[in-house]
């Protein structure tokens, strides 16, 4: 009996890891991933539901107007990323709390830029040594995977999209989006051209979605008609950048 229950356990974790990483997915597109029953997929995602951990949105039609209800979308919660590593989300807040109020903001934000400097450094001659930018962005969410952010890319338009599926600290970036402007900042620098940040999962979106260009330019070079340079985080940490479809899935 604690067989099954270990093995119920395991196939729910896959259920829940397979939404972090491509979600939000339909039930059935679950079953086909994982190659399980639907029967056995959606007591898995019920489950999910119950315990707060996953929660559902309807999928958008596609083509002329179908008739019946519209298929349902799962996506995790804050509550179910949490099993793939929030630990210590409230001590962080409360120390950058109080390095805000006893140092200042620019302590904060030179916090953000040592810690994201730190997590791309490693990774740096890998990144840099590809010569295209979709190779580049794709080196880069290799490198952010082996970090534990789930991350991928994907050609849209002119150019990628890099996808993070999981943020360690989205918790604390919901309240410090400095931490969310020095990442940004960072990419543009490694990719070596400007990138645009389109969603956060700090702020409630199915991922950090992070535009990058198809064509090379230098994240010092100042913007057409802008005076700050191309690399240079937007100052609400992306807050007002132009929305994607479906919370930041990739389109």
């Amino acid at each position: 009996m604690p067989v099954q229950v270990t093995a119920e356990g395991r196939t729910r974790h896959e259920v829940a890891r397979l939404l972090l990483e491509e979600g939000p997915l339909t039930a059935v597109v679950v079953a086909e991933r994982l190659g399980i029953s639907p029967t056995a997929v959606r007591r898995h995602l019920d489950a999910l539901l119950a315990d707060g951990e996953a929660t559902t949105r309807d999928a958008p039609r596609r083509g002329p107007r179908g008739r019946g209800r519209p298929a349902k979308l799962f996506l995790l919660t804050e509550a179910g990323r949490a099993r793939f590593g929030h630990a210590y989300d409230d001590l962080a807040v409360a120390a950058i709390r109080f390095l805000a109020e006893h140092v200042g903001e620019e302590a904060v934000r030179a916090f953000a830029e040592r810690r994201v400097a730190a997590l791309v450094e490693p990774h740096k001659e890998a990144v840099t040594g590809e010569a295209e930018p979709a190779a580049r962005a794709e080196a880069l969410a290799t490198a952010l995977t082996r970090e534990g952010y789930a991350a991928s890319t994907r050609q849209v338009g002119a150019g990628e999209q890099l996808c993070q599926h999981h943020c360690p600290v989205a918790h604390v970036a919901a309240e410090f989006p400095q931490l969310c402007e020095a990442e940004t900042a960072a990419f543009a620098k490694l990719l070596g051209t400007h990138v645009q940040r389109l969603a956060t999962i700090a702020r409630g979106d199915a991922a950090c979605t992070t535009h990058v260009p198809a064509a090379a330019g230098s994240p010092d070079t100042p913007r057409p008609g802008s005076t700050e340079p191309a690399g240079t985080a937007e100052p609400d940490g992306g807050r007002n950048a132009p929305r994607i479809p479906n919370g930041g899935k990739p389109a």
